[in-house]
Formats: structure tokens, sequence, C-alpha cells
């Protein structure tokens, strides 16, 4: 059954089939399907443009546990949502194409952007991480309630490490590896503009510098931490990784991460790209 969208009030299937008119979806019927890891690399290493890539990453469907969890979800849906319908596909990156900032997180929430299309967008962890780039100066508003509410990045982009949502968002190794092929291009297609990468959790932490050193870049592998810092290097290029606490209820909740961190994150994020 068709539910209307909460903001454009068009009515869309759920999971939504691409090219329909959801907000930011860049797929259209004819956008390759990735069904496996083979076809995920041919794709990922084929593209030429962000555009492209998050096209063929919204329709990925290479790792079955995944597409049945997200399915399902989309399908059944939280009651709080029941008369919404749910984007249930791959979550793409969001922002511009030559950010100076980088934002990398786990995996999309189940009844967060696999609700409403756009990372980080419907549930706490967003109103967390939205709320403290606005205060940087890398939003244009503090709210990301829902794909097509304005949200806007400035000089940033955010994304995760593994595209789908992954039930108790804990991603298989193979489900992590076959997923690291849409973020090693994703990396390559903004590499030449960024300053700064911040890495929300261990989880992104690992992948980040596990890309960055296969993109050729040197730097010392650290443990994670909040506030841990590591330079990498390649050429002319410097790129600052900082590591923050996630921002999961988890530890918003407990006070492991406060407002307070997270802003002096974002400030610091803001500091070197200034002054770069």
């Amino acid at each position: 059954m068709k539910l209307p969208h909460p903001i454009t009030q068009t009515n869309f299937d759920s999971p939504v089939k691409p090219g329909t008119g959801w907000p930011l979806d860049l797929a259209t019927s004819k956008t390759p399907i990735a069904k496996n890891v083979t076809q995920v690399r041919k794709l990922a290493r084929g593209v030429k443009t962000l555009t492209e890539l998050s096209a063929v990453i919204s329709t990925c469907s290479a790792c079955p546990r995944l597409v049945k969890w997200r399915t399902d979800v989309a399908v059944e849906k939280r009651k709080s949502f029941e008369s919404e319908p749910y984007w249930g596909r791959p979550a793409t990156g969001f922002g511009v194409s030559d950010p100076a900032l980088l934002v990398v997180g786990l995996a999309p929430a189940a009844n967060g952007a696999n609700r409403t299309g756009r990372i980080f967008t419907g549930d706490r962890s967003g109103d967390w991480l939205y709320r403290a780039m606005y205060k940087a100066g890398f939003a244009n508003q503090p709210t990301s309630v829902h794909s097509g509410d304005g949200l806007s990045l400035i000089n940033a982009r955010v994304l995760a490490a593994v595209r789908c949502a992954p039930p108790g968002n804990k991603p298989t190794p193979i489900e992590r590896d076959t997923c690291a092929n849409w973020l090693t291009a994703e990396f390559q297609l903004l590499s030449a503009t960024l300053k700064v990468i911040v890495a929300l959790g261990g989880f992104a932490w690992d992948r980040t510098i596990s890309t960055l050193l296969k993109d050729g870049f040197i730097g010392r592998k650290i443990k994670f931490g909040h506030n841990a810092k590591i330079e990498f290097v390649r050429a002319d290029y410097r790129i600052l990784l900082l590591g923050s606490y996630h921002v999961s209820q988890q530890n918003t909740f407990t006070g492991r991460l406060t407002e307070k961190m997270l802003d002096e994150i974002f400030r610091q994020a803001n500091q070197r790209i200034s002054s770069s």
C-alpha cells in the first residue's frame, strides 16, 4: 500500500522504488543493481561522479541479510511511523560534492535513515549531530527531520561506513568488507578537497584509517578514543582524522558524550579548515 511522504505528500511504496520522486533519490528505474560483491566492485570502480556513485549505492542488494532486514523493517514499520512510507534502501552520502569536512558514521538506523532516506535523519542521533554541525557553521539548520525538510550542509558531507541498516546495528565482517568498496570509491571522489574527517565511534574510525591507508596516505595508526587525532599525509595533501564518541542514545543518554564534548570536536574541525 502506498503512503504519503510526510513532507511532499507524494505517495510511495515501502521500500521506495528508484526513480519515483523521493527527495534526494538519484537513481532511476534503469540504475544498475549490484547483487553480489563482484558487481559492487565493478560498479564502484566504474563510476566517475558522486551522482553516479550515489545512484548505484542506493540500489545495492549485495548482502542478503541486510536486504532482508531493511525490507522487513520498511514493510512492518514501527508503530509510531506506520502512516509513513519507508525508504528501505541503502543510505547514500549527504552534503556537498567538494567538502572540506567529512563525517563518517557506522550505519543507517532502522527507523531513522532507513525510513527517511537520508543519513542521520529522523532519529535522536541526527538531532545531536546536525545541531553540532549547525553551531559550527557546517549546516543551514539545526534539525534533521526527514528528506525534503530543507536541510543542507555547508562545506561538509556525511556518510556511513555501511550503507544499509544492520540487525542489532552490527554488520558482519563480510558485509563490512563488501560495503568498503563504496566507501573507497566515495573517498576517492572527495579526497582532493578534504581537510578533516570526523569518525563517529570505533567502527568508523577503523574503517576510515583502512580506507586512507589503502588510498596511499601515510599516518600512524592509534587506538580510537574521543578527541583522538591522526595526521594523514599523501604528497601535498594533509587530512586530520578526529575521533568522537558516536552520537548514539547509548552515549548521549548516559553522559558519555555531552553536547559540549561534541561541539568541541566540530570547533576543532572548523579551526583546522579555516587555517588551512
